[in-house]
């Protein structure tokens, strides 16, 4: 009797569920999971739903669609199993950072990319068996607003002291050896180590390259330890309900949240201390500069996934709540992306134009409208509207229609226009509910 085939979502059930059950198995016979059409047909899905600029070679998905899917993707697999697969080398993009400084994308063409979802989808069953509660990066049914949930949780249960350490260059320093070791404590199947080192090796002799779908996977892989470690830590410290030391990481941002009580005083510089030396032994460096100790009963702000938290009395006196607000380099971010829309428009029509900048308030709105972000959103709000209605004033010079400046009404560029208007905030949901 023949049995039906695993569809690769009971695949994934069934390899987390024999890593969850024996955490010392090591998994062979996975190179033939990676390889099938299913999971090649996924892994294309997902990175056509990011989008995504074309690679070194110039291809788009626009150009895969019109040439036939199917044929392709049996190209990549015929590849892969007569063992011809190279990946090409990445596409650097520099993205500006604010500070006069640039972080480096490196994009991988299509072909690749749909070679790395595929081994994540098989690799990331078994690790996501493996990983800590304490880590909310890039994993499934976990996101930024649980992180800060439990950041806010941490700080409103005694634990006042937050260490709010900054990364030196976290991806850029992972080193090879130390993560194909670690990858390697639960993979024997030599064929898909191969793939993993091709992955890898792409972007230098060191590092993991940001921009491909591997990465966040393999950045996880490669801190795992580290956040073990310190929930350790957290269990040992705790005192009933409560903890003394809390450590939570969203990809390599991170805060350690250390109980303010007199008898725990020199813990917090003790656990700067126990990271650095977690950090050391895998190569991963801390910028002194940014990393800092900040006492949230002076009503000191740290930053966490975009936002300054602070401690602050509520109006009726009657407790304490965490305000959280959007970063200046948020604010500066988003208003440089629609600088940047409106600049580089030329001649596209202003409909064009605001859904363009629609597209981009509403995934920073959605974001940041967790928190108290109210004079935040003001402030972008009546930029946009400047923005716009300078861009209007200038295209009727042109035209000779009008001169000078020109007040075009909020019912021109909300009704007429349709410019976005949903800057609603929404509370942050509590540890165990919502996103």
């Amino acid at each position: 009797m023949t049995k039906a085939p695993i569809s690769l979502q009971d695949l994934r059930r069934r390899i987390y569920r024999k890593a969850k059950s024996d955490k010392t198995h090591r998994f062979w016979g996975l190179f033939v999971h990676t390889t099938k059409m299913e999971t090649l047909e996924e892994a294309y899905r997902i990175a056509k739903s990011n989008g995504g600029a074309a690679g070194v070679d110039g291809q788009k998905f626009s150009d895969i669609e019109s040439a036939g899917r199917s044929a392709f993707l049996a190209s990549v697999r015929e590849d892969l199993i007569t063992d011809r697969y190279k990946p090409m080398p990445n596409r650097r993009v520099e993205i500006p950072k604010g500070n006069g400084k640039v972080r480096i994308l490196q994009i991988p063409c299509i072909r690749d990319r749909v070679v790395q979802g595929a081994v994540k989808l098989i690799l990331e069953a078994i690790f996501e068996a493996d990983f800590c509660s304490n880590s909310y990066g890039f994993r499934p049914k976990r996101s930024p607003h649980k992180a800060l949930a439990e950041v806010r949780r941490s700080v409103l249960r005694r634990m006042s002291t937050v260490i709010d350490l900054d990364l030196s260059r976290y991806f850029d320093t992972i080193q090879h050896s130390v993560l194909l070791g670690k990858i390697a404590q639960r993979i024997e199947d030599p064929q898909v180590l191969h793939l993993v080192k091709q992955i890898i090796k792409v972007g230098g002799k060191i590092g993991v390259p940001q921009g491909g779908p591997f990465s966040p996977l393999a950045a996880n892989i490669y801190l795992n330890e580290v956040d073990w470690f310190f929930d350790a830590i957290r269990c040992k410290t705790a005192e009933g309900p409560y903890e003394a030391v809390n450590y939570h990481r969203f990809a390599d941002d991170i805060v350690i949240t250390v109980s303010g009580h007199h008898t725990k005083r020199g813990w917090a510089e003790r656990a700067l201390q126990r990271i650095r030396e977690q950090f050391a032994a895998i190569g991963v460096e801390l910028n002194q500069e940014k990393t800092k100790v900040v006492d949230t009963l002076k009503g000191e702000a740290f930053g966490f996934l975009g936002f300054d938290l602070r401690r602050v009395r509520k109006r009726n006196g009657d407790g304490y709540f965490v305000l959280m607000t959007p970063k200046k380099k948020a604010r500066k971010a988003v208003k440089a992306k629609i600088r940047d829309i409106v600049g580089g428009g030329g001649a596209t029509p202003i409909p064009d134009l605001v859904k363009q900048i629609n597209a981009t308030l509403a995934g920073w709105v959605n974001y940041f409208r967790v928190g108290n972000s109210s004079r935040a959103f003001s402030e972008v709000r009546d930029y946009v509207e400047m923005k716009i209605r300078t861009l209007l004033t200038r295209r009727k010079r042109r035209r000779k229609s009008s001169v000078g400046w020109r007040r075009w009404s909020n019912e021109y560029l909300y009704d007429v226009l349709g410019l976005y208007w949903d800057w609603k905030i929404q509370p942050l949901p509590g540890v165990g509910e919502g996103k």
